[in-house]
């Protein structure tokens, strides 16, 4: 159990957490303030912001999980973000800057019409609270689990400080607590992996050695075969989610958007893409580590993966340090969260509110703007404790399987907007109709049920069922776009366009604006 000290320690994360919603409360007063800031936030705190973002209770638990139990081959999703983006980030960022307000599918209804904007936002959505409800989930799970506390109270709990904060302080609470919690992340992280290091007997080379011969290091299976996980499953899968959430996600974009110039916002992203493949490699090693210290010393057989990291902490660590740990677990959910809330209820109004109640007063959309974090914030608590119901005891690679099936063509939708002028709304709207038919088929024929003991697919078709690994469904979604997308195009008129709305147009504005001395 707990000591007071620790609990002190929680509680006033807690109380810290409040004061960053209260302290900026006072410079909510549009809604321009309220999602972007104003340009008021500096790059490093941006990028800061863009770390925590990324990091929540699924790096915090379910990476040292993973890492337990398996190898490496859930990180390589993640060793290929920096990969794919540093090359493209640098002109991602201002391009969106110079063409959109606020939400980030204004793009693809600029680019491709209302379909393509409402579809990409949908998806948006439903990927929003699938990984809400994991994070409530974990945090719950783990915390329960240390503290006897009901789960359903500390989803309660978490959820409405979540929502008052957004309430209160708006984008600008959710940057500087994320700030907050990356150093927090930082300190935790690397307080867990050193104690368990000093506890292994033998250090260091003790861990890779044990780790290695039992399989806990690498980042296999390396051969090509797209129907398991695989290295190479995971590094396609992991080149589109790079695209996908750091070119079409509006939590992302979100944070380009808060940033005083478009070089201070590609620093950012710089910063926060250099500094996420870091922890997400600390957690998992904290995992590895976590193994070799348990084949030394006795393990209670009712303790599985995702109870490890929890169970050590709470047996291993002393008391204040247990308190500072869990605090920051905690903070990291919240942060995650937080910043969740904020683009959902931007989401909500750019793409929707506004759309049914044009030319309305500033003041009627900041409130509706509050009400949809309120919704957002009651909504996602409500998929936690379905998810408590459910239970699993695999949760990374459920939320990387939902994110597959969620991302339904969206990057493609990108792709073709980006790079080609040929691509059209007409071969657009096409290609979409046909990737949710396939999406379907595909998990239909891929997904089995358990009902009165027999074991069925949702749709059997027998050889013609899909038989690839789930990861590949979100690739394979994303190329039917592109290739569909294209091809149906050349059936219609090549549009007119807006030359920021496409690479190369962007590129020669680009070059015109230096040669006539203006900086972004």
């Amino acid at each position: 159990m707990l000591s007071i000290l620790d609990y002190g320690i929680i509680i006033a994360v807690l109380l810290i957490t409040l004061y960053f919603g209260l302290r900026y409360a006072k410079n909510q007063k549009s809604t321009e303030a309220y999602f972007s800031a104003k340009g008021r936030v500096p790059s490093w705190a941006i990028g800061m912001s863009l770390l925590a973002t990324l990091i929540s209770s699924v790096t915090f638990l379910g990476y040292p999980a993973e890492g337990y139990a398996n190898n490496w081959i859930l990180l390589v999703q993640g060793l290929m973000v920096p990969i794919v983006l540093l090359g493209t980030v640098w002109f991602i960022v201002p391009l969106y800057r110079k063409v959109i307000g606020l939400s980030t599918y204004e793009y693809f209804e600029k680019r491709f019409g209302n379909f393509a904007r409402y579809y990409s936002s949908i998806a948006f959505v439903l990927r929003q609270f699938s990984g809400m409800g994991t994070v409530l989930y974990l945090l719950a799970v783990a915390l329960s689990s240390m503290t006897n506390i009901n789960t359903y109270w500390i989803i309660l709990v978490v959820g409405s400080i979540i929502v008052i904060v957004n309430l209160l302080g708006g984008i600008e609470a959710v940057i500087w607590l994320d700030v907050f919690q990356g150093f927090m992340l930082f300190a935790s992280g690397i307080l867990c992996l050193l104690v368990i290091i000093f506890s292994v007997n033998g250090g260091l080379p003790e861990v890779w050695r044990v780790a290695s011969e039992n399989g806990r290091t690498g980042f296999g299976p390396y051969d090509l075969d797209f129907t398991r996980l695989t290295f190479v499953v995971m590094a396609i899968n992991g080149m589109f989610y790079a695209i996908q959430k750091y070119g079409t996600d509006q939590t992302v974009i979100q944070r380009y958007l808060t940033a005083r110039s478009d070089k201070s916002a590609i620093r950012a992203s710089l910063m926060g893409i250099l500094l996420t493949v870091p922890v997400w490699s600390l957690f998992m090693f904290i995992g590895t580590a976590l193994f070799v210290y348990y084949t030394q010393q006795p393990l209670p057989d009712n303790i599985g993966p995702n109870s490890v990291f929890p169970y050590f902490i709470m047996t291993q660590l002393p008391v204040g340090v247990v308190g500072f740990i869990l605090a920051a677990m905690i903070s990291a959910a919240i942060c995650s969260l937080s910043a969740d809330l904020n683009s959902l209820a931007a989401v909500g109004i750019e793409d929707y509110y506004k759309k049914f109640r044009p030319e309305k007063v500033d003041n009627e959309y900041l409130r509706a703007s509050r009400w949809m974090v309120a919704i957002a914030g009651v909504i996602s608590m409500l998929i936690g404790f379905i998810y408590v119901e459910l239970g699993s005891e695999s949760i990374l690679g459920i939320i990387f399987t939902l994110y597959a099936i969620f991302s339904g063509g969206i990057v493609g939708v990108f792709l073709l907007g980006i790079f080609t002028e040929r691509a059209n709304r007409q071969g657009i709207n096409i290609a979409i109709i046909v990737c949710v038919l396939f999406t379907a088929y595909a998990f239909l024929t891929s997904t089995e049920i358990e009902f009165r003991g027999n074991t069925f697919f949702l749709l059997d078709l027998g050889e013609y069922n899909f038989t690839h690994h789930k990861m590949m469904l979100g690739v394979y979604s994303h190329l039917v776009v592109i290739g569909v997308g294209y091809l149906a195009s050349l059936f219609f008129p090549k549009p007119t366009l807006d030359p920021n709305l496409y690479y190369k147009g962007w590129k020669r504005n680009r070059r015109l604006d230096r040669e006539r001395g203006i900086e972004s």
